[in-house]
C-alpha cells in the first residue's frame, strides 16, 4: 500500500443549540416537486450504496510507552473490540474487554499506564443501563478490575505520569452525550438555566481498593473542554469556560490548578492584544520542566475541529508567543518530545504531515522536514490529528487511509527512512488486505481563485470513460473551519463515493475559511460567508471543466451544515447548478443568531453580534437573496438538531415554494445534527440521489 500516491489523496464536537418547536413532515411525504421514481434503478442503487462499507474499520490505536505492544480498537471507536498484541506481531492479538464469555458493549477510548503495565478503558459491560467505568487490565493479561463507579457521561481518560491516577472528563448525571452532534432534548422550563449539564474533569485513584465515585478536579462553575497533566502529576493545565458549556468554548480561558486547590486563569485569548485576540484555542500541553503550556490557537468555528498556530504561554501567566507564525499550514495537534522540542501534526495542502518544532534557547524556532506527509486522514482516534507516541518518542503510531486504500494502522520513526520508500512510515496491520474501493479514483487539483490557490479532490465516475460525458455534483464541507481529507469513505449522508460509485464525478474543494494553507487563509472568509468562497468553488467547477468531459448541464451541489448554507447560498447566487441538496443548512443569518444557543462562535467571523452590526449578517443570509433562486433544492435537517436548528431548513424550503421552485422539506424525527439512525442516512443519501436524477437526468 502506497499512502503517498491517490491516483496520481464534526470525532469532532460540535456545539449544542436548543431545539426549536416544529412539526416533522412525516418520512415520504413529498413537498412541491418531489420526485418519485423518475426512472431510477432502485435495485442497482442498491446493489451499489451495500458495496460501499467494504473493510474493517480502526476506531483508535496506542502504542505501549516501551514500544512493545500495540493496543487498537478494531471495528470503530466505542463500538468495536478492543485488541492488543506484540508490536512486531499483530496476528498475536487477544481481546481486551470487560464482558463475560461471547458478550460485546460498549467498550473503548484506550491509554497505557506510564510503565507499559497496564490498560485502561471505558466499558459499559458490566452495566444493564449503558453506563461505562473505568477498567484496567494488566497488560500481560487477567481479569479487567473495574477503578470506577460512575454515572453519567465520560471521556479521554489519562494517566498521570506518575501512574497513580487516572483523570477523565466527566459529565455527571448526563442526560445525553455532551456537544451538539448529539439530539437535543425537547426544550422545556427555564431554558439556559435549568438542567445545564457541566463537564468538569474527574481523578481516579488507580490502586483503589473498591470502584468509587471520582474527584472532581475542576470547579463546579466551570466546564471543561481539554486538559492535561502538570509533568509532576500535583496538578493539571486544562481550557475552561462558565456554563453553559455549549456556548461559551469560543470565550474559553486557559486555566492551570493543583488537585485540590483552586483555579487560576493564565490565558484569556478575549483579553490579550495582538493575533490571539479573541480566537480560540485547544490542545493545552504543558511542557516537560513545567515552565511554559503550549497549544493550538486560532479561529476555528466547532470544538474539537482544531486548526491554527502553534502558542506558547509562561506557566505563571504572560504573553503568549506565536511558534508557528506565518507558516502555510494548519497545525492541529502537538506532543512535547522534550523541554526545547514539540512534534506537530498538521495539514498542509491535502496532506497529514508530522514536523518536529525546535525552541532554541535563544527564543528562535526551527522547523526540520516532515517526518511523513501523506495525503490521506492520518489519526489515532482521540483529537482532530492526534498521534500515539512511545515514552521516548522513538516511533509514532497511528491509523491511515485514503481514497483508494482503506484503514490500517502504521508507525512513523523521526529521523528515518522505511525500506519500503515510504519516508519514516511503516504499516503494521493488514486487516483490509485485498479490499478494493467501490468508487471511482480520486485526483488532488488546484486552482487559482483571486490571490489564493486553492487546493480540492475529484472523484472521477466508477469506470470512468474519457470518451464519455458525466454529471458534477460539488461536496461542500461543513465548518467553515475544516478540510476535505482523503479518506476511505462511504457511510452517512449524501456520500461522495456513493455518487462517484454511481457515476458522477464528485468535487471536494477546500476553500478560503478551510483549514491545510495556514491562518491567513482560514480567517479570509470572515465578514464575507458566501462570497469568496463561492468564487473558490466556482473556479474548482471550470477547474474541473477544463480538464474532463463534465455535462455543463448537469452539475450540482450538496453540502452538510455550513456546506448546507453555501448550497443554499450558491443557489441564489448563480443558475451554474441544475439540483441541490441541502442538509442541517443556514438560510438566514439574522434569525439563527436568535434561535441557537452558541451565537458566540459568529462573533469572531462577523465581528460583531446581530444587534450590534445586523448588516454583515444580512449580507450572507441566503433567505434575502431568495427571489434570485431557480435551482430545485432537496432540503433535510434532524428536528432535533441543535447546531443548525430545524427552522433554518423550515424558512428555506418555505421561501422557495412560495417562488414556485421545485423543493421538498424532509424532518428526520429523534436526530441531532450528526444522524445515528441507519436508515435514515441511507433514506439521505436515497433520495440526495434521486433528486439529482430527476434534476440532472
Amino acid at each position: 500500500m502506497h499512502l503517498v500516491s491517490v491516483s496520481c489523496l464534526f470525532r469532532f464536537r460540535l456545539i449544542a443549540v436548543f431545539g426549536m418547536a416544529l412539526v416533522a413532515i412525516p418520512l415520504g411525504v413529498a413537498q412541491s416537486g418531489a420526485p418519485g421514481q423518475v426512472g431510477v434503478d432502485r435495485a442497482h442503487i442498491d446493489e451499489v450504496l451495500k458495496g460501499l462499507n467494504r473493510g474493517k474499520g480502526v476506531g483508535q490505536v496506542a502504542v505501549s510507552p516501551d514500544g512493545k505492544r500495540l493496543a487498537w480498537i478494531e471495528g470503530g471507536r466505542g463500538g468495536g473490540e478492543i485488541r492488543v498484541a506484540p508490536l512486531d506481531d499483530l496476528s498475536k492479538s487477544a481481546r481486551v474487554t470487560a464482558a463475560k464469555a461471547d458478550q460485546h458493549c460498549g467498550e473503548g477510548e484506550i491509554t497505557w499506564a506510564p510503565d507499559s503495565k497496564a490498560l485502561a478503558f471505558f466499558s459499559a459491560c458490566g452495566s444493564s443501563e449503558g453506563q461505562h467505568d473505568l477498567y484496567i487490565v494488566a497488560a500481560d493479561g487477567g481479569a479487567a478490575r473495574r477503578v470506577t463507579a460512575l454515572k453519567g457521561d465520560v471521556e479521554e481518560p489519562a494517566f498521570s505520569p506518575d501512574g497513580t491516577k487516572v483523570a477523565f472528563l466527566y459529565v455527571e448525571g448526563a442526560t445525553r452525550p455532551a456537544g451538539a452532534l448529539a439530539a437535543m432534548k425537547a426544550p422545556s422550563g427555564v431554558i439556559g438555566e435549568d438542567g445545564v449539564e457541566i463537564q468538569r474533569v474527574a481523578v481516579v485513584e488507580v490502586n483503589a481498593s473498591t470502584p468509587a465515585a471520582p474527584m472532581m478536579a475542576t470547579p463546579a462553575n466551570l466546564h471543561a473542554y481539554e486538559f492535561d497533566w502538570a509533568p509532576d502529576s500535583k496538578g493539571l493545565a486544562y481550557i475552561a469556560a462558565p456554563p453553559p458549556g455549549e456556548n461559551t468554548w469560543w470565550t474559553a480561558k486557559l486555566y492551570t490548578q493543583v488537585l485540590g486547590g483552586e483555579a487560576k486563569a493564565i490565558l484569556a485569548p478575549a483579553e490579550v492584544a495582538g493575533p490571539l485576540h479573541g480566537l480560540q484555542i485547544a490542545v493545552p500541553r504543558w511542557s516537560p520542566d513545567g515552565k511554559g503550556i503550549a497549544f493550538i490557537g486560532g479561529l476555528m468555528s466547532d470544538q474539537g475541529s482544531t486548526g491554527g498556530d502553534v502558542w506558547i504561554v509562561p506557566t505563571a501567566g504572560g504573553k503568549p508567543k506565536d511558534l508557528t507564525e506565518g507558516r502555510p499550514t494548519s497545525p492541529a495537534w502537538i506532543e512535547w518530545g522534550g523541554s526545547e522540542y514539540l512534534f506537530v501534526s498538521e495539514l498542509a495542502g491535502g496532506n497529514d504531515q508530522l514536523i518536529r518544532l525546535h525552541l532554541a534557547g535563544d527564543g528562535s524556532v526551527s522547523f526540520g522536514s516532515p517526518i511523513f506527509s501523506i495525503p490521506g486522514s492520518v489519526g489515532d482516534g482521540r483529537m482532530s490529528h492526534s498521534l500515539s507516541a512511545t515514552a521516548d518518542h522513538s516511533l509514532f503510531v497511528f491509523h491511515a487511509s485514503n481514497f483508494e486504500h482503506p484503514t490500517e494502522i502504521y508507525g512513523a520513526k523521526p529521523g528515518t527512512v522505511m525500506s519500503s520508500g515510504l519516508e519514516g512510515v511503516m504499516q503494521f496491520s493488514h486487516l483490509n488486505d485485498g479490499v478494493e474501493p467501490a468508487w471511482g479514483k480520486a485526483v488532488s487539483l488546484s486552482w487559482k481563485s483571486d490571490a489564493f490557490r486553492v487546493q480540492g479532490w475529484l472523484l472521477l465516475p466508477k469506470d470512468y470513460d474519457s470518451a464519455k460525458k458525466y454529471p458534477l455534483v460539488v461536496e461542500v464541507h461543513g465548518g467553515p473551519a475544516a478540510a476535505v481529507q482523503a479518506n476511505w469513505s462511504g457511510r452517512g449522508g449524501v456520500s461522495a463515493t456513493g455518487l462517484s460509485a454511481l457515476g458522477y464525478f464528485v468535487l471536494l474543494p477546500n476553500p478560503r475559511g478551510s483549514y491545510g494553507q495556514g491562518e491567513a487563509f482560514t480567517q479570509a472568509n470572515r465578514k464575507d460567508f458566501g462570497y469568496g468562497d463561492l468564487r473558490d468553488i466556482l473556479k474548482g467547477v471550470d477547474t474541473v471543466e477544463a480538464q474532463y468531459p463534465v455535462d455543463a448541464n448537469r452539475v450540482g451541489i450538496t453540502g452538510w451544515s455550513y456546506g448546507g448554507f453555501m448550497t443554499m447560498f450558491a443557489v441564489t447566487q448563480t443558475d451554474r447548478f441544475k439540483a441541490a441538496v441541502s442538509g442541517a443548512g443556514l438560510s438566514n443569518w439574522q434569525s439563527y443568531y436568535g434561535e441557537n444557543s452558541i451565537d458566540q462562535w459568529m462573533i469572531p467571523y462577523f465581528g460583531a453580534s446581530v444587534y450590534d452590526d445586523p448588516a454583515v449578517y444580512a449580507k450572507s443570509s441566503a433567505i434575502n437573496f431568495i427571489k434570485h433562486a431557480k435551482t430545485p433544492t432537496l432540503v433535510v435537517v434532524g428536528d432535533r438538531d441543535g447546531e443548525c436548528p430545524a427552522p433554518q431548513s423550515y424558512e428555506f424550503w418555505h421561501a422557495l415554494r412560495d417562488q414556485h421552485v421545485p423543493t421538498q422539506l424532509v424532518v428526520y424525527p429523534n436526530e441531532g445534527h450528526g444522524f445515528v439512525d441507519p436508515a435514515h442516512r441511507r433514506d439521505v443519501m436515497d433520495r440526495a440521489v434521486e433528486w439529482f436524477a430527476r434534476y440532472m437526468p
